[in-house]
Formats: structure tokens, sequence, C-alpha cells
């Protein structure tokens, strides 16, 4: 069953196993980030998830998963982090943590993940670390 498949994908972020997570997509998965272009593709979903440990130390917990019509399914979870490596137009790390509701969208293909959208709010992000 593809919840079970989105839920591999969360527990391989929250175990910072990036090889489990590109386990779960397919070769050409479209990648959506929050504030950020499209990536395309398993080479450039591991170099984003390089760029986010250097930056980041992320846990995702009350993780609920819906499944909707068609391959689709959407995520609720809440991002408990610490800001690691300033990111470039962002806040000046140092340290910070910071706690937010999250959101994500997917699409299954052939028990595999093709989309991945993630939403989340920026401006509450940057009050907190600010």
């Amino acid at each position: 069953m593809s919840i079970d498949l989105i839920e591999r994908y969360y527990a391989a972020f929250n175990d910072d196993d990036t090889d489990a997570m590109l386990a779960c997509l397919a070769p050409d998965v479209a990648h959506h980030v929050n504030e950020g272009e499209v990536r395309r593709g398993r080479d450039a979903f591991r170099a984003f998830r390089e760029h986010m440990a250097r930056a980041y130390r992320e846990t995702l917990s009350d993780i609920v998963v819906l499944a909707g019509p068609d391959g689709r399914y959407a995520a609720e979870f809440t991002v408990t982090g610490t800001y690691l490596e300033t990111d470039p137009g962002l806040p000046e790390a140092r340290g910070q943590t910071y706690s937010l509701p999250a959101g994500a969208f997917f699409t299954v293909t052939d028990g595999a993940i093709t989309r991945v959208v993630t939403y989340y709010n920026l401006a509450d992000w940057i009050r907190q670390v600010s």
C-alpha cells in the first residue's frame, strides 16, 4: 500500500537516510520544494538533501498520511529543527531552533513516488530564527 511507502519515506527522513529516501522515489521524481525551483530526478533530490543536512537538522513528528484517488496522497506533520548553516538569502544561522506545521502532497505510480510537493510557512520560520 502506498501509505506505507510514504511512511517509509518519512522514517528515512527522520533517520537521516538519504539512500532509503531515494529508494522510495521514481528515477524521474519531480520534487517541488517550498519557495524554490522544481528539482527533477534522484540526483537533484540527493543534492538537495545534502544541502539540507549541512544547513538544518530536522525531525518530523505527528505525521498523518491521507490517501486520495488516482495515486495521490497528502501528509501533515510538525517540523522541529535547528538552523546550522546560513542559507543564502535567509537570516544568519546561529543554532536557532524552530517548530512549524508543514504538509506535503505526493503522486505514486507503479509503487514509487513520482512527485513530492512540500509546503510550510516561510514567514513563520523566519520569525522563529530571526
